[in-house]
C-alpha cells in the first residue's frame, strides 16, 4: 500500500472556498493600495543568500530557508570540513540561494538594481509568499503571504501618516476592530542612552519586543542574560510600562529623554504622526506603545504593529521607517517606509469572526441542469448569454440523475438553478429556481439575466 502523501509542517492547502476568501483579502488590500497611488511589482521567490544574510539580525538569519546548490555541491569541500559537521559553515558552501524571508529586503535590492528606471518617490506594493524556518503554531506558518506597501526616496512623515490611513481603511473594509500601535526606534535608542546601555540597543529592543509574549519577568531575565546591568534594567521598568493617553506619554518622554537628542527626535516624529492622524478621523484606535520594538535591525524611525481586538492572535500588520537598507547594496541616502499585511493571519481572523461577505465566498451563481443532448444544446445558448452579461454560470457536464445535479448545486452553494426540459424548450424559456426560497419561475434568457444581475 502506497504511503499517504503529506505536506511540510507550517504549510497549507487551500480549497476553492478558502481561495475565494483569500482573493477577497488580496483584492481588498490591492484596491486600497491603488487608492493611494501604489504600483505593483514582483520579485523572485529565490534570492542570493548574500542579499538576504545579515539583514534580519542573528535570529532572522537562523530562520532563512537555504536552497541546496544543484550539481556536485561537494566539489571544493575537504573531508576535514565534512567531518567537522559544522552545519552553518557547510551550508554556506552547499547553498548560494535562499527563499525570501520578507518582501522588504528583496524590494531594496530591486530599487538598487533598477534605480535608473524608477521615478522617486517610488510607491510600490507586492503581494507574494515568503518563507521562514520558524516553529509552526497557531497563526504562524512557514509559508505565508505578505501584502507590502513601501515608499522610498522620501523623508516626509506624511508617508507614515498615509500608511496608517491605509491600515485603518483596510481593516474598516474587513470589519475587523484593531489597535494600531506605533513607536519609534529613535525613542528606543534614546532610552538605551539614558539608562547607560547605548551599545546594547539591539539586545534591549529584541527583549522588550517580547513583552506581551513572555511577560515582564522573563524580559528582565533576558536583559540580564545579555549583560545589561541591574541598575539599567531598574531604570527601564517605568519607561516600558508607561501608561496614559498618547499626549501624556509624549509629555513624559520629553522630560525623561531631555538629555538624548536622538530620543527627542523620535518623540517629535511620533508627535507629528499622531497629531496629524488625529485630524483624519480614523475609525480604529492608535496607541503609542513603548514596548513595541520590531525585532528587525533595519528600522531606524517610526515602527508600527496592528493587533486585532476581538481575536487572540499575534500581530496582523507591521512595518516602519528604514533609512539605511539600500545602503548595504551600494545605494546610500535612500530613505523608505513601509507596511506589511499578514494575509494568513487576517484570513484566520476573518474566519473566526465570520466576517466574509456572502458574495465574496460564493463562486458559481447559476447552474444549468443537464437532461440530455438536446436540452444541453439549448441551455448552452442561454448559458453563453448569461456569461456575456457577467454571470458566473456552468452546466452540469453529464445527464445524471436530477438528485445528483441538485446535490452538486447545494454542496457548491449555487443560489440559482436553471431547469430546461422539453416543455421549457418548446416555449423558448428556462425554469429558474431560487435554491434558498424554493421559488420557481419560467423566464426568457433576458429575464433570467435581469433576475441574476439585480
Amino acid at each position: 500500500m502506497a504511503a499517504k502523501p503529506g505536506i511540510p509542517k507550517g504549510t497549507r492547502d487551500f480549497s476553492p472556498v478558502e481561495m475565494a476568501k483569500r482573493n477577497y483579502i488580496f483584492n481588498t488590500i490591492r484596491d486600497v493600495y491603488h487608492l493611494y497611488g501604489f504600483q505593483q511589482i514582483e520579485t523572485p521567490s529565490m534570492e542570493m543568500l548574500s542579499t538576504l544574510m545579515g539583514k534580519y539580525g542573528e535570529e532572522g538569519d537562523k530562520l532563512l530557508f537555504k536552497i541546496q546548490n544543484s550539481g556536485d555541491y561537494f566539489s571544493g569541500i575537504t573531508d576535514e570540513e565534512l567531518l567537522s559537521r559544522n552545519a552553518a559553515k557547510l551550508a554556506s558552501k552547499f547553498c548560494e540561494k535562499g527563499l525570501r524571508y520578507d518582501l522588504t529586503v528583496p524590494f531594496a535590492r530591486y530599487v538598487v538594481m533598477h534605480r535608473d528606471e524608477i521615478t522617486f518617490p517610488f510607491k510600490r506594493y507586492q503581494i507574494q509568499p515568503v518563507w521562514r524556518a520558524d516553529r509552526p503554531q497557531k497563526g504562524r506558518y512557514r509559508e505565508f503571504y505578505q501584502c507590502d506597501a513601501d515608499v522610498v526616496g522620501s523623508d516626509s512623515l506624511l508617508n507614515e501618516v498615509e500608511l496608517m490611513q491605509i491600515v485603518d481603511t483596510v481593516f474598516t473594509c474587513f470589519g475587523i476592530r484593531v489597535c494600531i500601535k506605533i513607536n519609534n526606534r529613535k525613542i528606543l535608542t534614546g532610552i538605551a542612552e539614558i539608562i547607560g546601555e547605548a551599545d546594547k540597543i539591539v539586545d534591549i529592543t529584541v527583549a522588550i519586543d517580547k513583552l506581551d509574549k513572555i511577560g515582564l519577568d522573563n524580559v528582565n531575565k533576558e536583559l540580564a542574560e545579555k549583560g545589561i546591568s541591574e541598575e539599567a534594567i531598574a531604570k527601564l521598568q517605568p519607561i516600558i510600562l508607561l501608561s496614559g493617553t498618547n499626549a501624556e506619554k509624549l509629555a513624559t518622554l520629553k522630560t525623561v529623554l531631555s538629555d538624548s537628542e536622538t530620543g527627542l527626535k523620535g518623540v517629535e516624529e511620533s508627535e507629528f504622526i499622531l497629531n496629524t492622524l488625529q485630524t483624519m478621523g480614523l475609525k480604529n484606535e492608535i496607541e503609542l506603545d513603548l514596548t513595541l520594538a520590531r525585532g528587525l535591525n533595519y528600522y531606524t524611525g517610526a515602527i508600527f504593529e496592528v493587533k486585532a481586538l476581538d481575536v487572540q492572535i499575534g500581530s496582523i500588520t507591521g512595518g516602519g521607517r528604514y533609512d539605511n537598507l539600500t545602503g548595504v547594496f551600494g545605494m546610500a541616502g535612500v530613505s523608505g517606509v513601509g507596511i506589511s499585511f499578514g494575509a494568513d493571519r487576517i484570513f484566520d481572523v476573518l474566519n473566526q469572526l465570520e466576517l466574509y461577505p456572502k458574495e465574496a465566498v460564493n463562486g458559481t451563481q447559476l447552474l444549468f441542469i443537464n437532461f440530455g443532448e438536446k436540452e444541453a444544446a439549448f441551455s448552452m445558448g442561454i448559458l453563453s448569454k448569461a456569461r456575456a452579461a457577467g454571470i458566473r454560470a456552468e452546466i452540469f457536464p453529464d445527464a445524471a440523475k436530477m438528485k445528483k445535479q441538485m446535490s452538486y448545486a447545494n454542496v457548491k452553494n449555487i443560489p440559482f438553478v436553471a431547469i430546461v426540459g422539453e416543455n421549457e424548450m418548446n416555449e423558448g424559456k428556462a425554469m429558474l429556481k431560487n435554491m434558498e426560497s424554493g421559488e420557481q419561475q419560467l423566464v426568457t434568457a433576458e429575464e433570467l439575466i435581469g433576475a441574476l444581475t439585480k
